[in-house]
């Protein structure tokens, strides 16, 4: 189908290999600061996006952390977007981001990895977009970084990962952030990254937690108002949403905790969203979203990206794209 954006694909350049390679499992570990633990064998070999479904281990040249990496390449990912029928895929990094050191490496990382994905985007514009990764949690770096990639290089928006180092998106350290994306009303493009708390045995965090962290801070970003201040962001949470389509009647009660806002301003806040359908696209998934009025951009989470120029993105991949908002009723 012709027209298709695909807004959740990854690239893993080779700078982004070095760094994470050199951080270890600063890098790959998962759980609350001071407990990190590489991911090893087994399931830490998930790999969703398989012909077997998740059933068999991934393959790759590379391992770090203990998680084995696919390669990437702009041909490769061309080439699965023309077997899949996408037009133009948006690229971005995944988690863990680029801040693995201190303030002053995460800031050079993101500018390289921005000015690589802008100059793949020169390269192939019809084909990739991108979303600029920012060195949170410096947030004075993470500012300057949106300025130039969305002033200079013309990135389609940004990624943010569900948190930086345990801070949400309703922390009060982003408001200038939100500030400065609200006043060019950009998209964001919220990516789960592992939350800090301890992972269970056995279970990979990007298998479980993933989806967790997503809903953690949607809901965080709903009851602190960003969307009251800032009405002209448009965001998109990856994965259907975690599990915040289906329990999105259940957090109106954090108007009980939050002064000043009500439960209907809640379900209004939620309503606002954008979802992706990556890892989603199922018969148990999709019925939070499609029955209600939720705003749904479908996608593959392979390794690419998007493009939204004028207007929300409306991407699609594999699955039949739609749009529809968070049932609040």
């Amino acid at each position: 189908m012709p027209g298709k954006i695909d807004v959740h694909q990854h690239l893993l350049p080779p700078r982004y290999f070095e760094a994470l390679a050199a951080a270890g499992s600063r890098a790959m570990g998962v759980g609350a600061p001071g407990q990190a633990q590489p991911a090893t064998g087994g399931s830490a070999q998930w790999d969703p996006w398989g012909d077997s479904g998740g059933t068999a281990p991934r393959r790759g040249p590379r391992a770090i952390g203990g998680w084995s990496m696919p390669e990437w390449s702009p041909g490769a990912a061309i080439a699965m977007m023309d077997e899949a029928g996408i037009e133009t895929g948006m690229l971005s990094i995944s988690a863990p981001g680029v801040h693995f050191v201190d303030d002053a490496a995460a800031r050079e990382l993101a500018r390289e990895l921005n000015d690589h994905q802008a100059e793949l985007v020169r390269e192939q514009p019809d084909r990739f977009g991108h979303f600029a990764v920012l060195p949170l949690p410096d947030f004075d770096g993470a500012v300057a970084e949106a300025v130039r990639a969305l002033d200079e290089l013309h990135a389609d928006g940004v990624l943010l990962l569900s948190n930086a180092h345990g801070r949400y998106l309703g922390d009060p350290a982003y408001e200038p952030l939100w500030a400065e994306l609200a006043a060019r009303s950009a998209v964001v493009f919220v990516h789960p990254t592992a939350p800090p708390i301890q992972q269970l045995p056995g279970m990979p965090t990007a298998l479980l937690d993933f989806p967790f962290d997503t809903t953690r801070t949607a809901v965080d970003l709903v009851a602190h108002g960003v969307f009251d201040r800032h009405p002209e962001l448009r965001v998109i949470l990856s994965h259907a949403g975690g599990f915040l389509p289906y329990a999105a009647s259940r957090f109106s009660a954090a108007a009980m905790f939050n002064p000043g806002t009500t439960p209907e301003g809640i379900q209004a806040g939620l309503r606002k969203f954008y979802f992706d359908t990556a890892l989603s696209a199922t018969p148990t998934s999709l019925p939070s979203l499609l029955p209600s009025r939720s705003r749904v951009t479908c996608s593959t989470a392979a390794t690419s990206p998007t493009r939204t120029r004028t207007g929300p993105p409306a991407s699609t991949t594999t699955s039949t794209p739609t749009t529809a908002r968070v049932q609040s009723d």
